[in-house]
């Protein structure tokens, strides 16, 4: 009876690997994953070098991961597992009662060479330069921490990047505004970025010392657009055990109106843009919905007719925050960095801005190379 069920055991697990395989191999591929909002690893083409060098093996086995048969239910499933047994960290991700805070330590490295970047860049080019580093959702809940991680401080991480400016930039503090009200909803549960109203906070001081008074909260109508957010942090762990997030869009009673919105992509094709797109609220990333799919520069026009203009260099941190500077500028250029291969001189001369605000999460200023395009 012991080797007939020996047997038996034995063609059930081969015929369930068989099954797998016959799926693995024929089965429908996808190219995205829209769960982890990320790529899925391409079928590998075999070459002789590739073969030599190991290479076509680590890319195969990445491709065999990715389109392994249900492969987000798997993954669901050692989530839920990894919390059952009390292992709150999920692919760097820790789990904590209410909310998910980032615990990769890799990323927080020092962020000098950022500085430095901007540094000369504000002795290159004319106009105020202002900066603000924004802590991640990780540096203001921090106590919520394991006790083995709680030894890192963004506040000092920010402070330190903010002693290494040049004395004639204007560093601006978020992190103690946010610290402050960190009992409201400041941060999404699932992501590393401050909600609207974390970014609405911080916006009351820096357009002070960028010379205006801020627009008044009850000045504002709050649409509630979707309460079905997840962000990043869950694209990493995919962790369903905290609640997905709600999206605000503030629209000022009143105020300023935006006149155009157009983007410039890297071949310099013009496209028209939105502040608020809700037709990104149906993709794969919802929090696009903020200025629309990401683009190397964005152009604003506005209704205030006081000839001011403003340039925001940025990383997503500022989507949600750029809505509230409407209020303030005829004209805002918007640009990303990162997403220039060439030259940023080539899209916009920086010496037309009588002043510049660089808004950058403090998780995006350990890697120069964001500001590569900047001084070329």
């Amino acid at each position: 009876m012991t080797k007939l069920t020996s047997k038996i055991t034995a063609v059930l697990m081969l015929a369930f690997i068989g099954v797998f395989m016959v799926f693995s191999i024929f089965g429908s591929k996808k190219s995205r994953s829209s769960e982890e909002n990320r790529e899925l690893s391409k079928c590998p083409g075999i070459t002789s070098s590739s073969l030599l060098d190991g290479s076509f093996a680590e890319q195969l086995g990445l491709y065999s991961a990715d389109h392994f048969p249900l492969r987000s239910k798997w993954l669901n499933l050692n989530s839920k597992l990894r919390e059952e047994i009390g292992d709150g960290i999920i692919n760097g991700v820790y789990a904590a009662d209410d909310m998910l805070l980032d615990a990769d330590t890799s990323r927080r490295a020092s962020s000098g060479s950022c500085a430095a970047e901007i540094n000369r860049f504000a002795r290159d080019h004319s106009g105020a330069v202002y900066v603000v580093a924004v802590p991640t959702s990780s540096g203001v809940y921090r106590e919520r921490l394991p006790e083995y991680l709680d030894d890192y401080r963004e506040s000092q991480q920010i402070s330190d990047f903010y002693d290494k400016l040049n004395k004639d930039i204007k560093r601006i503090d978020a992190y103690n505004i946010l610290k402050m009200l960190n009992s409201n909803y400041i941060y999404y549960r699932s992501d590393t970025k401050w909600t609207s109203y974390g970014a609405y906070c911080v916006y009351r001081t820096v357009i002070q010392k960028l010379g205006f008074l801020p627009t008044t909260f009850d000045k504002y109508s709050i649409r509630h657009v979707t309460s079905d957010f997840r962000g990043n942090l869950y694209n990493r762990s995919l962790c369903t055990s905290v609640k997905p997030d709600i999206m605000d869009f503030y629209y000022c009673s009143g105020g300023a109106e935006v006149l155009s919105c157009t983007g410039v992509g890297k071949d310099k094709t013009i496209v028209s843009k939105r502040i608020y797109d809700e037709q990104q609220l149906e993709s794969d990333y919802l929090y696009n919905a903020y200025l629309g799919e990401s683009i190397p520069l964005l152009r604003i026009k506005t209704s205030v007719n006081n000839e001011r203009k403003l340039l925001v260099i940025k990383d997503g941190y500022a989507d949600c925050f750029i809505p509230f500077l409407t209020q303030h500028y005829s004209e805002i250029d918007v640009l990303s960095p990162e997403l220039l291969d060439g030259s940023a001189s080539d899209f916009v001369d920086f010496d037309k801005y009588e002043q510049t605000l660089f808004l950058f999460g403090i998780e995006n200023l350990s890697d120069s190379s964001i500001f590569a395009s900047l001084n070329r």
